[in-house]
């Protein structure tokens, strides 16, 4: 499409993609992960897992859609020969709908920092009480403020992404990661600083390996998941940031800033909750609860714990948004490459379908209230299995295949393009490595998940 939007600057794309990976998959996720396998001794596989899936598969993504300009499911189509061209759109269509789903319960959650970050903001530690469990149980169990919440979040990301690539988007994620950066420093630095905090650094980044010797698979595929996860690849996200910006830098470079940024706002996250776990006695093991169950109890014995509760939620609100606002962009930039819809009318498209898809997610922790909500199965645990261990590990799979084989765009196709600007190459060394042996480890990935 000759009036195509294309992003201003390559900060702004840096920080756009970033910000698509940087989300609840490190500030939420990543800690209760690492405390359930043994600390740095999970932190060395996943740095490994990153390496070896995350920056070949999200170069891929990246290398797709700046190829073809478009979104996933019209890049595969027009990257593809002739002869396999419609099985590769209906797979990228397929591939395009894993960031509907992942809507339907992500903007649930980043509801709930919403709500947490301005109920400390207004309340101090009054907010989350003594009893944080059934503060967060209260929470969930009213579907009323969830939605609320929820609505918001997907108000917030359509207002931004209706405003256009540049103008909207590129814009204020921008600042919201510029933000999100300055509060994870302050964080840490407070988190550092507090009395016993070296026990959590120690568990953090001294490697023990017995956990890991104990459940060394699940230790390997938690952390493989968790590489997938945190860099969004696998649901065509990427491709249409890729598909934003010019041939001026390689993108083996930009794909290299991407992961650093991505890697560094987890490994800071940790530096965050491992050393204020230890300094006041809670159990990183707390699982999904750590964030709105055990940290509000370390908030409620700090000293000026309601302001600095207020700016933990609110940096992970803000981490929460730019991946949203992201896929948002993914969903409203692929329609519109697909069907040449205008981008308001798309964007109240996609925020109203989200929006109504996302209630069952609120409404199933009431539907099912005899479930343990932290620790029981909900449809947001079933929405997050499928979308993490299946769409995922498939979505990396097709993409994987697509740039290595000729029956899709091809090693030579995806090379040059990888490698195209001033930066550095994609090594010829990944060929066999991409061609043979990474489809069977996310063939693995997707059996073991199912």
């Amino acid at each position: 499409m000759n009036n195509r939007e294309t992003l201003q600057s390559r900060l702004g794309f840096l920080m756009l993609a970033a910000g698509c990976a940087v989300g609840l998959g490190n500030v939420w996720r990543f800690p209760f992960v690492v405390g359930r396998n043994g600390g740095a001794a999970f932190l060395l596989v996943y740095l490994v897992c990153l390496a070896l899936l995350g920056f070949p598969l999200l170069t891929a993504e990246l290398a797709v859609g700046r190829a073809a300009k478009s979104g996933v499911s019209r890049a595969m189509r027009s990257l593809a020969p002739a002869r396999s061209r419609r099985f590769w759109a209906i797979l990228g269509g397929v591939i395009f709908g894993g960031n509907l789903l992942l809507m339907m319960y992500y903007t649930s959650v980043g509801g709930w920092l919403l709500r947490y970050a301005t109920g400390y903001a207004a309340q101090g530690t009054a907010f989350a009480g003594t009893d944080t469990s059934a503060t967060f149980a209260n929470l969930i169990a009213s579907p009323g403020t969830c939605a609320a919440f929820m609505l918001a979040c997907v108000a917030i990301a359509s207002a931004i992404c209706a405003c256009g690539v540049r103008a909207g988007v590129e814009r204020v994620t921008k600042w919201m990661m510029l933000a999100l950066l300055a509060l994870l420093g302050v964080l840490a630095v407070k988190a550092l600083t507090l009395p016993g905090a070296e026990k959590g650094v120690a568990f953090y980044l001294k490697p023990d390996w017995g956990p890991f010797l104990a459940h060394p698979l699940r230790t390997c595929f938690e952390a493989m998941g968790q590489a997938f996860f945190t860099l969004s690849v696998g649901v065509g996200c990427m491709t249409i940031f890729g598909s934003y910006v010019d041939r001026s830098h390689s993108l083996v470079t930009e794909s290299t800033w991407i992961i650093a940024i991505d890697t560094a706002v987890a490994f800071l996250a940790g530096l965050i909750v491992f050393p204020a776990c230890a300094a006041f006695g809670v159990d990183v093991n707390a699982g999904p609860g750590l964030i709105f169950v055990a940290l509000p109890k370390v908030f409620a014995k700090m000293a000026g714990g309601g302001a600095w509760g207020a700016v933990f939620f609110l940096f992970l609100s803000l981490a929460a948004l730019t991946t949203v606002i992201a896929v948002f962009e993914c969903l409203i930039g692929g329609l519109i490459d697909e069907f040449g819809w205008r981008r308001v009318r798309t964007t109240a498209l996609v925020g109203g379908a989200v929006a109504v898809l996302s209630l069952p997610t609120v409404f199933g922790f009431n539907i099912w209230s005899h479930v343990q909500p932290i620790a029981g199965k909900t449809i947001l645990d079933f929405e997050d299995y499928i979308f993490s261990q299946f769409w995922l590990p498939l979505g990396a799979l097709a993409t994987c295949l697509f740039c290595v084989w000729p029956f899709g765009f091809g090693w030579n196709g995806f090379r040059d393009e990888a490698s195209a600007g001033s930066g550095w190459n994609l090594p010829a060394v990944l060929k066999p490595y991409m061609r043979y042996v990474l489809p069977f480890v996310l063939l693995g990935i997707l059996i073991g998940g199912l």
